[in-house]
């Protein structure tokens, strides 16, 4: 019973630290742009400067 005593409180404190992250990233616009980082992946830079230098 005594280790229940201690658990349940830390379990409850660190799922609050939890929820407090989850409303921190939220409010500074972690999940703005869902789309970005996978078309990033798929952008080749290298051809998009050398066409940049062909044009110059």
């Amino acid at each position: 019973m005594t280790p229940l005593l201690i658990l349940i409180p830390v379990v409850l404190l660190i799922g609050l630290l939890a929820l407090g992250a989850f409303l921190w990233s939220l409010k500074s616009g972690q999940y703005e742009d869902l789309d970005g980082a996978a078309m990033r992946i798929l952008d080749d830079e290298d051809e998009r400067k050398r066409r940049a230098e062909e044009k110059e």
